[in-house]
């Protein structure tokens, strides 16, 4: 299986490939260095908030409603502070044609290039359920890419009769415990794509804002309505198939590591590096951050220590 680090760098590629640097010229004036570490936390961000509220939903399933509690208030914090302040310090969210243009080229990409490929390695390590569920999600997301062709054409040609269409809020898939159901590199890839769908969630909740706050409620809502599809349709389903959702025990010993992982080693080497470049105000952030991911760890550990004692 590949490391931690490999399944990031094949994220960091889909992330390149949607070309979320587009507005970089509007950006607060960062290091190369800073910036590709705020897009590698946002990124892991993005994925605890998605992670946290699947574990919540496996805490809810054993009737632990302390524990699902923590797991919900730790993902907003991750989602709508943490994630929302990086996306912020390096300008992140563009104008609504360059949202537009980012979002139609990543989606272009997952359907086109990134899930047929997985498709095609589902198929040949004999998931019949994830080659499935991959040709499904290209599909998908080739709808989003033309239903953002459309919002982008009625913004740029606003004389027109064009349709300006709105998607449609899905009903989450649960997520429940279990082990995963495929092996090899398509495990891999199902983690992946689980978080490739919660980074795309995330930033489209960044764009809906963006465009409301510009008197554009439809596009919000298009933004809004797509981003429900990528965390509680198809997050849900990639991360049920991989197994994503253990017992809560392992969910809390999961994430008591990643926020000490966050807090004693990723988060001080950012900072570190930031304030070398000179970038103070990202150090300074990054620095919060880390102590913020240190008070989520003592916070599961002692959920750990209630629920196991």
């Amino acid at each position: 299986m590949r490391t931690f680090a490999a399944l990031t760098g094949l994220i960091t590629g889909v992330v390149l490939a949607a070309g979320l640097g587009a507005s970089a010229q509007a950006a607060p004036a960062v290091s190369p260095s800073t910036r590709d570490d705020t897009l590698t936390a946002m990124q892991g961000e993005a994925y605890a908030w998605a992670r946290y509220l699947a574990y919540a939903q496996g805490a809810d399933f054993e009737h632990h409603a302390d524990v699902a509690a923590l797991f919900r208030r730790t993902a907003r914090v991750e989602r709508y502070d943490h994630f929302a302040m990086e996306a912020a310090s390096i300008g992140f969210v563009g104008t609504d044609v360059e949202n537009l243009s980012a979002a139609i080229a990543g989606e272009e990409y997952e359907a086109t290039t990134l899930y047929p490929r997985f498709a095609r390695q589902a198929a040949r390590d004999g998931c019949a359920p994830a080659a499935e569920l991959f040709t499904e999600l290209a599909a998908d997301e080739a709808v989003h890419a033309q239903q953002f062709r459309l919002a982008r054409d009625a913004l740029l040609h606003p004389e027109g009769s064009q349709n300006f269409p709105v998607g449609e809020r899905v009903t989450p898939v649960p997520i429940r415990p279990g082990p995963p159901r495929c092996t090899g590199r398509t495990l891999d890839n199902l983690l992946a794509a689980t978080r490739g769908e919660s980074f795309a969630a995330a930033r489209y909740g960044l764009y809906a804002e963006h465009a409301r706050s510009d008197g554009q409620r439809r596009l919000g809502r298009l933004f809004d309505n797509t981003a429900s599809q990528e965390l509680g349709e198809h997050f849900a389903q990639t991360a049920q198939l991989a197994g994503l959702v253990a017992t809560t025990e392992d969910n809390l010993r999961g994430a008591i590591d990643g926020e000490q992982y966050e807090a004693t080693t990723m988060y001080p080497t950012f900072s570190r590096r930031a304030a070398a470049a000179g970038d103070e105000a990202s150090a300074d952030m990054f620095a919060e951050i880390a102590h913020d991911e240190a008070g989520h760890a003592h916070r599961f550990t002692d959920a750990l220590i209630d629920l196991i004692t």
